[in-house]
């Protein structure tokens, strides 16, 4: 579990595709030095286990399923700057929301306006996750949490601050770009218990 406040950007360095996995090596933060083997990270918001790591990198496996789902082409990505957040611990203040690292779904990228010191993001999301999504709400792009300032059909706007742009990457999203979406997974929640009530 995870609170969508990114700790660190750093890039893939290197990667390898073996059957039905990517195996992917991050650079180490140097803040990182609490880790362990089987660790979970958040990485773009994608929730990855530590498989091995020594001072300078972290290696993680990317399995079939989260290829096939989020459309990853980690070879292709090799500098890529990833948004990185450990998981929490009991008893630490929750700055953002509760975040589950579990992405099911991308987000294209229509609308990059940097409008004095604030970023405004357009992100077009798919239909399946518009029931979890309201204005006011929480929502997090990239492992990042944010509130939505509106929510136009199939269209999620929010807004960065000057700090967010500064300790992420979403401040490199343009038009076009992909983005990894995850909504309010209480809200999900929510939705099933109330269908299998109907059941």
């Amino acid at each position: 579990m995870f609170s969508g406040i990114v700790e660190s950007v750093m890039p893939i360095v290197s990667s390898q595709e073996l059957p039905n996995v990517y195996r992917i090596k991050v650079k180490k933060p140097s803040e990182f030095n609490d880790i362990k083997l089987g660790d979970s990270i958040a990485c773009d918001g994608v929730c990855l286990t530590v498989e091995a790591f020594d001072d300078e990198q972290m290696t993680f496996a990317l399995a079939a399923e989260t290829i096939k789902v989020l459309e990853w082409n980690p070879q292709s990505w090799i500098g890529k700057k990833m948004n990185l957040e450990r998981s929490l611990r009991f008893g630490d203040r929750i700055h953002g929301h509760l975040v589950t690292g579990h992405v099911d779904s991308l987000g294209t990228v229509t609308r990059a306006s940097l409008e004095g010191e604030s970023f405004f993001l357009d992100v077009k999301v798919k239909n399946t996750i518009l029931p979890f999504v309201w204005k006011k709400g929480s929502v997090t792009l990239n492992g990042v949490s944010l509130t939505v300032n509106e929510l136009n059909n199939d269209t999620v706007s929010v807004c960065l601050i000057p700090e967010t742009l500064k300790r992420t990457n979403l401040g490199d999203l343009k038009v076009g770009s992909v983005v990894n979406v995850e909504p309010d997974y209480m809200a999900r929640a929510i939705q099933r218990s109330l269908e299998v009530r109907k059941d």
